[in-house]
């Protein structure tokens, strides 16, 4: 079962054990006994008695003079490990206990969440949503109990579960490069993306926490600049430009307090230098180093019977919507192309359809999703299957910590008004594929399935272990080592 994490706030540690001596007197305990006898003599119980507290108050001086920043907070203390500075050379990052309006509450009202359906389920299992059972006929045996039906824009509350156990977390702030920020906020303002709720309205869950964060020390120091936040949906939801009730989404982004943070999400925008993309969760949640190679080792070895695929549903209110031209092409290339029509099938958060469409198909179609990025793609890549992207956005500056910057060793492009304006423009994209040698597409597939665990979210807290780094592992890496430059840069200016 994936992990859930707890509350920082815990109740202080036990105790020390007491330890018993042999009935043997030791050197100590004759001191003491003459001591005592000392004591008891009428003319040194006063002098006794402030000679003691004298010692006792020196021994409080001493102890707190000692390097107090090698001491974990209380919190958690029992199961915490320190990590070493060899597993943690970029530092170490430490993880506000946020009031739980800001996370916790979000997640007990789960049915609040949305204004067309619960979000329970999507928030279940530490975020990786309900099992995947159905999907015994499609995946290895030994391997199902590690698919889920991974809710797309639940990133914030998987990066919140795993950077509890992260190796290099620590509980003392003083020994922080980055301070993390677990605040969920496309579960907050999701119920207020539509209907009549005005942009004050939107605005006002990250207004209230930026006001509790800029009253925190470790703020103040660096005015966020070695802050981190995670953020389940894409950037475009947070980016609101005016204060228009009929524009879109909530301007937390565009706050003045948020210009020094680093900002994780799903689909980065180009000219924003401190926000990184990071892959769309997928419903394979391996759940150690051993699941990924049988995984690996299924995808390369599988016989696919289709030249490629495209699952999506048109979208009947965009003119000239692209999806359709895409749907009517695949449907009429039948002996080439596979299509899973999401306007039939249920396609949302993953399904057993889809899953068999990749894995029988050498290559995925790709247009934009919601914006120019899509969880299709890594849906796509996690079968093993090539995608081919329409649109130099959907990978130009998206994803550079996680996919390789040259995507010709594990995509193709055909640009979009190619295919839309030439002549017979769709046939186009049969013929770019066809003219792909086997050789080539293998070693296309070679390069997606060696790049599989920095895709995935494995379901352990701890990750894949010391030799295999999932998609939190390389993001948390990243985000330290780019902090920690900053840093030293800093440093250097002064």
């Amino acid at each position: 079962m994936p992990p859930t994490f707890s509350s920082q706030r815990s109740s202080p540690p036990p105790p020390p054990p007491q330890h018993h001596y042999s009935p043997k007197k030791t050197k100590p305990s004759l001191l003491k006994t003459t001591f005592n006898s000392i004591k008891s003599q009428p003319g040194f119980r006063l002098t006794g008695w402030l000679v003691i507290t004298l010692i006792f108050q020196a021994l409080i001086i001493v102890f707190f003079l000692q390097d107090s920043s090698s001491a974990p907070a209380p919190s958690r203390l029992q199961s915490f490990q320190a990590p070493t500075d060899k597993e943690c050379k970029f530092g170490r990052i430490y993880v506000y206990d946020l009031p739980p309006e800001f996370n916790a509450d979000l997640l007990k009202n789960c049915n609040d969440l949305d204004p067309w359906k619960s979000r329970c389920n999507a928030v279940s299992n530490g975020g990786f949503g309900p099992k995947a059972t159905n999907l015994g006929s499609v995946v290895p045996e030994n391997l199902l109990p590690a698919w889920y039906w991974t809710d797309m824009y639940i990133g914030e509350v998987i990066y919140h579960v795993r950077v509890m156990d992260y190796k290099c977390r620590t509980l003392d702030p003083l020994q922080a490069t980055a301070f993390y920020v677990p605040f969920y906020p496309g579960l907050a303002v999701g119920k207020y993306l539509w209907f009549n709720y005005t942009s004050k309205d939107r605005d006002r869950p990250s207004e209230m926490l930026l006001d509790w964060l800029t009253k925190q020390p470790y703020w103040k120091k660096s005015n966020g600049a070695d802050h981190v936040f995670a953020f389940g949906r894409l950037t475009w939801d947070f980016r609101r430009q005016t204060d228009k009730d009929t524009d879109w989404g909530t301007s937390f982004i565009y706050m003045p307090l948020m210009k020094n943070v680093i900002k994780i999400t799903v689909e980065r925008s180009p000219w924003d230098e401190l926000e990184f993309s990071v892959p769309y969760p997928t419903s394979f949640h391996p759940r150690s180093e051993s699941d990924i190679v049988q995984w690996q080792s299924y995808i390369r070895s599988r016989t696919r019977h289709s030249l490629f695929t495209f699952v999506g549903a048109t979208r009947t209110k965009i003119k000239n919507d692209f999806r359709g031209l895409l749907m009517d092409y695949c449907k009429s290339e039948s002996g080439s192309c596979r299509v899973v029509d999401c306007s039939v099938t249920r396609c949302s958060d993953g399904a057993t359809a889809i899953l068999e469409a990749f894995l029988d198909s050498d290559f995925c179609l790709q247009p934009k999703g919601d914006g120019s990025t899509r969880r299709s793609f890594f849906d796509c890549m996690l079968a093993g299957s090539i995608p081919v992207y329409f649109w130099e956005g959907s990978f130009q500056g998206q994803y550079e910590w996680h996919l390789p910057i040259n995507a010709k060793t594990y995509s193709v492009f055909i640009n979009h008004n190619d295919v839309r304006n030439g002549e017979n423009g769709t046939v186009r994209i049969r013929k770019v594929l066809e003219g792909y040698t086997k050789d080539e597409v293998k070693k296309m597939r070679e390069t997606i399935v060696d790049l599989l665990p920095r895709l995935l979210y494995a379901e352990s807290s701890k990750g894949l272990g010391n030799n295999t780094k999932d998609a939190f592992d390389v993001t948390m890496e990243r985000v330290l080592r780019r902090i920690q430059l900053q840093n030293l840069r800093k440093k250097q200016n002064f």
